[in-house]
């Protein structure tokens, strides 16, 4: 059942977060300009899936790439190829990796895989937590950025230490860059100059860019060669791909180059949220295009608010809220096309709101 939350987001006027509906209009708007006699790939081969895997190669500044219907196959894979190529399986990351919290344990479980998780859960990895492993790994696996604690990065001085320590210590370095396009224009660098960190590199195209579904998956050329090994016996050979792939192509083009325009709204939009009684971000100042928006009450004491900003505003401030705790809740923004269209006049109104609001029900 939708929630009233849900309800009034998708009855509002305005929507602060994303690019826009998922909807079939995605991907009408991909194959709109498409050549209906454009042959499709045909169990991964074929000129539009390999010149797409080319295209994205280069940017990432890697010698190979293969598209694979999603990143969870993409990178439980390459961690099991970096495992086999030092026959140890075992691996580190974060507590709160996409591998350990929304995969069902398929890493352990399809590949007997063990895993070392560094740091701790309410920030990102550090050089140290890599130097004081005592135990010996096949692979490290970075998320930048970390989603699940607001899209926090470590700095990129960080970033090349921790290359450096692994390439000299024998460990392999996998970048589960999902959100990669979004940090670029905090590090001020190119993806390649990121990827060239890493020895393999995951980017997803539904992500921030708004695609329908798929990954890249980009390395060396034997590296490249045994994931298409696994990749198909994963299943991940459909007989053709090319509606995620031509959909993953058009937004790339349309929106990769979009990304520090979304990163600098974001930050003026955690202005608007921090302003307000009783809510903060996490991070204070986004170092992506997203953030998270944290209450210090419960979900069910919130929800009502949010539910009445959005009715008295029309301004759709987020559809989906999350309990923490007895007493406390947050949600998590991530900017896209969306937020650029909203009248700065509406926006204001609808913070004003929410502050009042806040301090009618909590200040006392």
């Amino acid at each position: 059942m939708i929630s009233a939350l849900q309800e009034a987001f998708n009855k509002s006027t305005y929507q602060l977060p994303g690019h826009g509906r998922r909807n079939v209009q995605v991907l009408k708007e991909a194959f709109e300009n498409i050549d209906g006699q454009v042959d499709s790939d045909i169990y991964g081969t074929g000129k539009v899936i390999e010149d797409f895997q080319d295209k994205i190669a280069a940017f990432l500044g890697k010698e190979k790439a293969v598209f694979f219907p999603s990143g969870t196959m993409a990178q439980q894979i390459a961690l099991r190829i970096w495992c086999d190529e030092k026959r140890l399986q075992k691996v580190a990351y974060h507590p709160l990796s996409h591998l350990e919290i929304h995969e069902e344990d398929g890493l352990k479980e399809l590949h007997n895989i063990k895993t070392v998780l560094l740091a701790d859960e309410k920030r990102v990895i550090e050089l140290d937590d890599v130097v004081s492993m005592e135990e010996d790994v096949a692979c490290l696996l970075l998320e930048l950025p970390q989603r699940e604690i607001g899209g926090q990065l470590p700095s990129y001085e960080t970033l090349v230490a921790i290359s450096k320590y692994c390439r000299k210590n024998g460990i392999k370095l996998h970048l589960d860059g999902a959100r990669l396009l979004e940090v670029l224009p905090f590090y001020e660098k190119t993806a390649s100059e990121v990827c060239e960190l890493f020895d393999s590199v995951y980017l997803s195209f539904y992500k921030g860019i708004g695609g329908i579904a798929g990954a890249i998956l980009a390395g060396e050329e034997p590296f490249i060669s045994e994931s298409k090994v696994w990749k198909r016996r994963y299943g991940g050979d459909l007989i053709s791909l090319y509606p995620y792939i031509i959909s993953a192509d058009h937004y790339f083009n349309q929106k990769s180059h979009k990304m520090a325009e979304y990163y600098e709204n974001a930050k003026e939009l955690a202005v608007f949220f921090n302003t307000c009684y009783h809510v903060s971000t996490l991070p204070e100042i986004p170092v992506s295009n997203m953030f998270h928006v944290h209450f210090p009450h419960s979900k069910e004491e919130i929800e009502p608010v949010l539910v009445e900003v959005i009715r008295e505003t029309g301004v759709g401030i987020m559809n989906n809220l999350k309990a923490t705790g007895e007493s406390s809740c947050y949600f998590e923004v991530s900017i896209g096309d969306r937020y650029q269209e909203v009248p700065k006049a509406a926006v204001k109104n609808a913070f004003l709101q929410l502050d009042r609001l806040m301090k009618n029900k909590f200040s006392f």
